[in-house]
């Protein structure tokens, strides 16, 4: 394959990237507005991904979405509720919210270890069973033996096969592809992943399974950022970004929509193009718009 940061013309400066962060950090708390925090509440996958999920757990989860607008009625619905692709049926059944997506990962997530045939099958089966966007991972099994041909070609035969499966009942299916960047110790292995995705055909490039020791970091977000600045420029091609794991405080959040922001502009700043994948913000963003302490999800 094309060496793809020669092909888009990009090398990570990192002395540009540490300074940018550094202006973005010291300027979050001015940014971190009521009007912001709704903003990114509105981005927010809402995530459960324990063990112990259950059918009844997530539809009291769901149950809680349905019922969000009567309790908070000035403040956006969240994006979309994630679970495991089991689930995806159970979220479509009890959602009366229609621009809440349902959102499942897949292709044997975390890992991305297993057959491809297994791969395919599980995301035929989630979107047959009602989702609307699939989250899979990078397999890094090829992606890290520089196998970038088999790698892509495995993203590929994913956007083929849950096209196919949405199509068959008239609707569309947005992928995103985890790179999984706390593993990928380079900015240019971050890089390299972030054009394979999109050129594959990812919608979303995220960052984390928040299943490994190091997850979302402001340094992969900005080269990410950077990568999809880039793709646009030399595709026209909008894809979204997703940071995902340990992204615990409304200071965080408020920290990569300010990257988002400074890289990428305003036109990236709305839930087609920007999501967090998030277990435990919805509440603590909520609790900061409130100024008092909210535990309704």
């Amino acid at each position: 394959m094309e060496n793809l940061l020669k092909k888009y013309g990009y090398a990570p400066d990192r002395v540009a990237i540490d300074h940018g962060l550094e202006l973005i950090v010291a300027n979050a708390p001015t940014v971190m507005t009521p009007q912001v925090l709704q903003e990114c509440l509105s981005m927010i996958d809402l995530t459960s991904l324990k063990t112990e999920d259950t059918p009844q757990s997530i539809t009291a989860l769901v149950e809680k979405v349905n019922g969000f607008k009567k309790e908070f009625p000035a403040y956006p619905l969240p994006a979309s509720i994630c679970v495991y692709p089991n689930f995806a049926s159970v979220v479509k059944a009890v959602k009366t919210c229609d621009d809440v997506h349902v959102t499942v990962v897949s292709a044997c997530f975390p890992s991305s270890q297993s057959f491809l045939e297994v791969k395919l099958r599980e995301c035929e089966l989630a979107v047959l069973g009602g989702a609307d966007e699939v989250d899979i991972v990078l397999a890094l099994n090829s992606f890290m033996e520089g196998d970038l041909d088999a790698a892509g070609n495995e993203i590929k035969a994913v956007r083929r096969t849950i096209d196919a499966a949405a199509a068959s009942q008239g609707r569309n299916v947005t992928l995103k592809v985890i790179l999984e960047t706390g593993l990928l110790l380079k900015h240019e292995l971050i890089a390299e992943a972030s054009f394979l995705a999109m050129e594959s055909g990812a919608d979303f490039i995220k960052t984390s399974t928040g299943k490994v020791s190091v997850n979302a970091t402001p340094a992969a977000a900005y080269v990410m950022c950077e990568c999809i600045a880039k793709y646009y420029e030399k595709t026209g091609r909008k894809v979204g970004f997703k940071p995902a794991g340990g992204i615990s405080t409304s200071l965080d959040a408020v920290c990569y929509y300010s990257i988002v922001s400074a890289i990428l502009g305003k036109e990236w700043l709305n839930r087609s193009l920007l999501r967090f994948g998030v277990s435990r913000l919805a509440n603590t963003v909520l609790s900061d718009i409130e100024q008092r302490t909210v535990n309704y999800f």
